[in-house]
């Protein structure tokens, strides 16, 4: 996914940015409504949700990098860039749990899918919920392996 992201250093700095993590946790409600669209714009809904993954793309490079990196949001990509570059340096348990929390987020979705083709709301945003909720718990996770990489290597903020 890293690589369909075209994720270089330049984008990962500009990506830990608390504004590109904070509203990446819209693409998921927009994504829905997108779909949902359908019912008004018709075949346009695909226009609504080429502009969702357009922004997809566009979003970790939106933003310029932040100019502290010690806040949550930016504290979580840095440990999605240890975990995903520097996987052999990450502590079993962080890698299970990553794990653990990507296939939780898989039955939210399949809900949220379901509430979109029956045009069901209450479903869409359950589904929705029961998607972000273990991504969220990722970023997380994510902020954990960072805090012990940071005292496992003695580097500091940034090193990645």
């Amino acid at each position: 996914m890293e690589r369909l992201m075209g994720m270089s250093d330049q984008v990962w700095a500009r990506h830990a940015s608390p504004w590109s993590v904070y509203s990446r946790f819209a693409i998921l409600p927009l994504l829905a409504l997108a779909v949902w669209s359908r019912v008004w714009i018709g075949a346009w809904a695909w226009g609504a949700v080429a502009l969702v993954l357009l922004w997809t793309w566009v979003n970790p490079r939106a933003f310029p990098p932040p100019a502290r990196l010690d806040s949550w949001a930016s504290r979580g990509v840095l440990g999605e860039r240890v975990f995903l570059t520097r996987r052999d340096e990450v502590a079993g348990h962080h890698r299970r749990w990553a794990a653990i929390l990507s296939v939780a987020a898989f039955p939210g979705a399949l809900v949220m899918a379901w509430g979109l083709w029956a045009l069901d709301a209450a479903w869409v945003v359950f589904g929705t919920l029961l998607t972000m909720i273990p991504k969220i718990w990722f970023v997380d996770r994510m902020v954990w392996v960072y805090a012990d990489w940071r005292r496992q290597t003695g580097k500091e903020l940034g090193d990645v």
